[in-house]
């Protein structure tokens, strides 16, 4: 595996990974030119597994051996010391790994919508550790896929991708072109769309039928402002997780994991998780 030794924080050839930290530059740099960033060994080899093709490898140079079962073909793999790779990416890369990979196109929510079974459907979600926690969450417990709003950030964020573990490449998912409109493509594949709200006229989600669980599509809103009043009217039950002592609601991802558990629970497989 030849290893390219970068000395310069500046050099061109790993111009992928500048400023890893700048969100607003990333949106403008990763998604328009077809990449994004893998950190961590485990992240990168579950991307490679997925069959994301690699652009490139930049690494900790006492960390290249980490990389060498790897056949790295014609991908570069660049090293260099951690001083270099802080003052190139802006942090500390202290799992000493990082891959810049090529996107691939995106499903339509049709394709998505045709294989799954149960599906998790966000609206506005823009922190990227709660995208990638709810990934994780998906992946876990037996949802099939992820819609996106428009305006919900990119799966493939950095962040998103590590905190997911990865997981952000083995669930299915697609971003809408129209909302709340696109709703109603959700509910016409054949899927009750159940809207996660702590209104207290809200059903209590352990009480929906066998029936109403059975193809759900469970819509969650941003921390904070939660779902739109056209997201919830266009949906067909509003649903609650009960709270005890005077919590009114949970962070986004830990509801999301709630409630995917408890919509799987007739199916779940045996195990200790």
């Amino acid at each position: 595996m030849p290893v390219h030794e970068i000395t310069d924080p500046d050099d061109d050839r790993i111009a992928d990974y500048r400023a890893l930290t700048d969100v607003e530059l990333r949106t403008r740099w990763e998604p328009p030119h077809g990449l994004f960033i893998a950190e961590g060994e485990l992240v990168l080899r579950r991307a490679l597994r997925a069959g994301y093709p690699a652009r490139s490898y930049l690494v900790d140079a006492k960390r290249v051996d980490q990389l060498a079962d790897l056949d790295t073909g014609d991908t570069p793999v660049y090293a260099a010391t951690p001083d270099v790779l802080q003052r190139a990416t802006g942090f500390h890369v202290h799992r000493g790994v990082l891959a810049s990979f090529r996107r691939k196109p995106l499903p339509s929510a049709a394709e998505v919508l045709a294989t799954a079974r149960r599906v998790a459907i966000l609206e506005d979600v823009n922190n990227h550790t709660n995208l990638g926690a709810i990934f994780r969450g998906a992946a876990a417990l037996g949802i099939d896929a992820v819609l996106l709003s428009p305006t919900c950030a990119d799966p493939l964020y950095r962040r998103s991708v590590r905190v997911s573990m990865g997981e952000v490449f083995a669930v299915p998912y697609a971003k809408f072109e129209r909302w709340p409109a696109g709703l109603d493509q959700v509910r016409e594949a054949g899927f009750t769309v159940l809207a996660m709200t702590p209104a207290p006229d809200a059903v209590p989600i352990q009480r929906l039928a066998r029936a109403q669980r059975e193809r759900a599509a469970l819509l969650l809103g941003a921390e904070g402002p939660g779902l739109t009043a056209a997201a919830q009217s266009a949906s067909d039950i509003r649903v609650v997780i009960p709270m005890r002592r005077g919590v009114d609601s949970l962070n986004v991802a830990a509801a999301a994991a709630v409630a995917f558990w408890e919509l799987g629970r007739d199916d779940a497989p045996p195990g200790n998780g």
